[in-house]
């Protein structure tokens, strides 16, 4: 298939592609007026590397982890992914207990700022005289 129709059934921007393939994640054969031709698998890897990206996975740690998918047999290609997917765990791991701590630093935050719209409330209205 070519990279438009590889586009339309991954939803993945030709321009992205043609990045995939420079960062040696994808790859392509040429027909004689050089347009590029994808293998039926290719559909299946591109999801993946999506997959990966949005992880927050960088194309580098992504280049050591495809290996391990297509020479499953290999026991220094497991060994080396292995050691990146931990890697790659460990820093989302750190990345949620950021976003844990930002989001209770924003709670804190958000109960004083309706407190003191409450207190604001409060003192725009007219005040009752007691009779």
């Amino acid at each position: 298939m070519r990279i438009g129709e590889l586009s339309g059934r991954t939803g993945v921007s030709p321009r992205s592609l043609r990045y995939y393939e420079e960062q040696g994640l994808l790859t392509s054969s040429r027909s004689a007026t050089g347009q590029r031709h994808y293998a039926d698998a290719a559909v299946q890897r591109v999801l993946l590397i999506r997959q990966l990206f949005d992880a927050g996975m960088s194309s580098r740690v992504i280049a050591t982890v495809l290996p391990c998918v297509e020479v499953p047999d290999d026991l220094g290609v497991a060994e080396e992914t292995f050691a990146a997917m931990t890697r790659e765990r460990d820093r989302i791991d750190a990345d949620i207990a950021h976003l844990i701590e930002t989001r209770d630093a924003l709670d804190v935050l958000i109960r004083a700022n309706s407190r003191h719209r409450a207190e604001l409330s409060g003192a725009l209205e007219p005040v009752a005289r007691s009779t």
